[in-house]
């Protein structure tokens, strides 16, 4: 580890600092979660360029800053590097609602109902946003809070039958004690709704990042739970918006769910009816083989993703759960440069991508030990309270070495489609024989992936990079070197991960089909999505239909886009051009246009940076046929 002590050279993050000031687009809105023009996101920006600064100078190698400095891989979220924290995690919410928990100014006393239980879901979410960099999620969110819709209920028949005193049939009692439960359950839902989209973490720089896994619980409390958040979700917030957190993934398995006479098919109806207003849940299929070869039976076993995408299963320490567990941290190679470096020679694109892996395997590694060196006590809501496998074993002096080794370091990848057209002249869309040489690229990184965790007894993976800030950055860098290269460096983008370009016309079931093989392949984390055109609340088993073929070619996680649009001056939901066709308004600035960024949805575009605005203006609906 090189520590550049003596580096003097503050004219980059001195230029950073004005783009700040004078409101440089791209700086502000790296993440469109973030309002970076506000007071307290521009505080953070100037905090964020720093820590950027210092890793830089004082804690990269000199052979991965020059990789850095090469435009060959990116370090993702590196202003956090210096704190030590990780991604992200999936937080067992049974354990500290059973027992209660501490978030440092007190105990929390256990719940006993699904309001308070509701509410102090949204009070973990926070707490424990601040000692991570990444997302926070919740594996089984319906399994979990089933236990406080029964005590609400419990405590709802006890209160009429001491009303009533005699007067009703037991099961005129149980009747009215359900129907307030179910009353009670809505109104809680609606609240961790609402707190989820209010609630600000990091000094007020954004809402948590959150995620909720359901679908799958079979009992009454836990179909009432979610049939009743879908309910909510479908209602929108105050005045109708579409709500951007949580994000919600609906768990899809046969004999559960899936097919009609399933105890749960009731609510997956139900689901794809929300996502239809919604745009949430998004779908993930505990049926795929990389996902069912863990599911023993138990919903600890069910796979759970997070966020945009990320997934954490495999695990050579200790229990393979989602649960407890996170991703450590993650780095992205560009593929392209690799490819324009290459020449069209496709051995030599294998020489320059092992080189690259070799030196991401190191960055990784290097990250890892300095996270190594922090005490639990640094981030005593995340370890003190177990939100982390095993973290409640360790004092607050404590290394956290050990428990870390439960987590997962992530080799990313961004560009395939623009590298294949570097190397071949056509991209995976549109040629079988591309489609074999990037799914050959990918397998080269599980691969390496693979071995890596041999040869470090740590968790390794693949992940399909979710690149919202990074999506311009390796293009621009690329086109000053390169030139305006058509299908490669003409846009202001490159195409995330694996997927086939979005500006690309194609069927719903082509894309599925060609994207499905990368998904066992980026175990880390992967996602397919579809653009739809037109209202989908017209069409659910067009929906439904698209769930399914995803199912059938063993996609892990897949979500649909369409427009979801909302006019503030007459709170008209549905679709809008230049005009609200109820009230007449066509002023863009009253539009609200709620889209998919890269897994959550944004409700303002103004916050997204100009690559993300190029590429969603250049995203083509994908054909029925």
């Amino acid at each position: 580890m090189t520590f550049d002590k003596g580096c003097n050279n503050l004219e980059i993050l001195i230029e950073s600092f004005k783009e700040i000031v004078d409101e440089n687009k791209d700086i502000l809105n790296e993440n469109a979660n973030v309002d970076g023009r506000s007071p307290l996101g521009k505080m953070n920006k100037f905090a964020s360029e720093s820590g950027k600064w210092f890793t830089d100078h004082f804690l990269l190698s000199e052979d991965v800053r020059k990789f850095i400095d090469d435009n060959i891989l990116y370090i993702h979220d590196k202003d956090f590097y210096p704190t030590g924290t990780t991604t992200c995690c999936q937080i067992p919410l049974d354990k500290l609602l059973a027992r209660g928990f501490n978030t440092g100014h007190g105990s929390i006393r256990p719940p006993k109902s699904i309001q308070t239980a509701m509410a102090l879901a949204s009070i973990i979410f926070q707490s424990n946003q601040n000692t991570q960099h990444g997302g926070q999620s919740y594996q089984k969110f319906d399994y979990d809070l089933a236990p406080y819709i029964r005590l609400t209920y419990e405590s709802n028949q006890a209160s009429i039958q001491k009303l009533v005193n005699g007067k009703l049939t037991y099961e005129e009692v149980d009747r009215i004690a359900w129907e307030d439960t179910r009353r009670q359950t809505y109104q809680a839902c609606e609240a961790f709704i609402h707190n989820a989209n209010s609630m600000h973490s990091r000094g007020g720089g954004q809402v948590p990042f959150v995620s909720i896994n359901y679908g799958t619980d079979t009992s009454p409390e836990g179909r009432l739970l979610v049939e009743e958040l879908l309910k909510a979700t479908k209602s929108g917030l105050g005045n109708g918006e579409t709500p951007i957190f949580p994000i919600q993934i609906f768990k899809v398995k046969e004999g559960i769910n899936f097919n009609e006479g399933d105890p749960n098919y009731d609510l997956f109806q139900l689901a794809l009816e929300t996502t239809s207003e919604r745009l949430f849940p998004n779908f993930s299929f505990l049926d795929a083989p990389f996902n069912q070869q863990y599911d023993d039976g138990t919903p600890e076993s069910e796979v759970a993703y997070m966020g945009c995408r990320t997934r954490v299963m495999g695990n050579i320490h200790g229990k393979e759960t989602s649960v407890g567990r996170g991703n450590l941290s993650f780095s992205s190679i560009n593929l392209v440069k690799l490819g324009l470096n290459a020449k069209k020679n496709i051995s030599k694109f294998y020489e320059l991508l092992h080189q690259a892996v070799d030196i991401t395997i190191k960055q990784l590694l290097e990250r890892f030990q300095f996270q190594c060196t922090k005490t639990a006590g640094e981030f005593s809501f995340l370890y003190s309270q177990g939100v982390w496998r095993d973290g409640e074993k360790l004092n607050p002096n404590d290394s956290v070495s050990e428990v870390l080794k439960q987590g997962t370091l992530s080799i990313g990848f961004i560009g395939l489609a623009e590298t294949l057209v570097a190397l071949t002249g056509k991209h995976h869309g549109e040629c079988e024989e591309t489609l074999d040489l990037g799914y050959n690229i990918i397998r080269c990184l599980k691969e390496r992936a693979e071995q890596a965790t041999i040869d470090h007894q740590l968790n390794f993976s693949v992940i399909a990079t979710p690149a919202e800030g990074l999506s311009g950055k390796f293009t621009k860098i690329d086109r000053d070197q390169f030139g305006n290269i058509e299908g490669i460096t003409d846009k202001d983008y490159y195409t995330n991960s694996f997927h086939i370009p979005v500006e690309y016309n194609i069927s719903i079931f082509e894309k599925i089909r060609r994207e499905a093989p990368f998904h066992k392949l980026c175990l880390a984390g992967h996602i397919t999505y579809i653009e739809l055109d037109g209202n989908a609340r017209t069409n659910i088993k067009a929906l439904e239909k698209i769930v399914r073929a995803m199912k059938e070619k063993h996609i892990g996680y897949g979500s649909i886009n369409h427009p979801v649009d909302r006019c503030i001056t007459c709170d008209y939901n549905g679709i809008i051009g230049n005009t609200c066709p109820n009230c007449g308004e066509t002023e863009e600035l009253n539009f609200e246009r709620i889209r998919r960024i890269t897994g959550y949805l944004v409700g303002d575009l103004k916050r997204w940076n100009n690559a993300k605005l190029q590429e969603e203006g250049k995203r083509v609906k994908h054909r029925n046929s």
